[in-house]
């Protein structure tokens, strides 16, 4: 569990707060917009309403004792850049910036930003590259050239052991786990038998994985 503060409750800050939440974090939420606040308050470790321009309001917070601090205020460019620049100030250990233009990353790296995220592109790309996968599930991008996809057993995979597909030397793949229902199961045995009612998880480089998909 770690403490994660997440200024700016636009979509993707209430999305990424939530998401916070459920995976067990403890969240602190801060927005001007009371309206915002009040609506997530209930569902959220902390919220507070106050303008995080103002250096007096993230001193208040103690934004050196969170673990992460996310500033979720692309749209204002100026915002961003100014709250960034505060939380390194006064001792944030790391701040994520969001962002939607290359210039407005450098900038925002420049001054002191940990690290910059891309909601609107890394989801345009995350959804082009499942929906040209042919079986594809769900897809998670490792780095821009290594991935793991969530794929449906090939026909000629069932019924047989990942020992008789030789899977790694043929396809240059590496199956991680299998999906059953909604449970991950790693893929330990090289004599585990493929069955219909299940979707394996493999990892390679894209290029690998869309032309075994390619092949389905």
């Amino acid at each position: 569990m770690q403490s994660m503060l997440v200024i700016g409750l636009g979509r993707f800050g209430k999305h990424l707060a939530l998401k916070l939440m459920e995976l067990g974090n403890e969240v602190m939420v801060v927005d001007k917009d009371e309206d915002s606040v009040t609506e997530i308050a209930s569902l959220v470790t902390r919220a507070q309403i106050g303008d995080c321009m103002e250096k007096d309001v993230l001193q208040s917070l103690g934004v050196s004792n969170f673990d992460v601090c996310f500033v979720c205020i692309s749209d204002d460019f100026q915002s961003s850049l100014e709250i960034t620049s505060l939380l390194k100030e006064l001792g944030a250990q790391m701040v994520i910036s969001k962002t939607n233009r290359d210039i407005h990353a450098k900038f925002l790296l420049k001054i002191g930003a940990d690290d910059v995220i891309y909601p609107e592109r890394d989801m345009a790309q995350r959804t082009a590259i499942k929906y040209s996968a042919k079986n594809a599930f769900d897809y998670i991008e490792l780095t821009p050239e290594y991935a793991i996809f969530e794929i449906k057993i090939p026909e000629n995979w069932i019924g047989k052991t990942l020992k008789e597909l030789d899977i790694r030397s043929r396809h240059n793949i590496n199956v991680i786990g299998r999906k059953v229902k909604n449970d991950v199961i790693p893929v330990t045995s090289a004599n585990h038998i493929f069955n219909v009612d299940e979707h394996l998880l493999i990892a390679g480089r894209k290029r690998d994985l869309l032309e075994l998909m390619d092949k389905k």
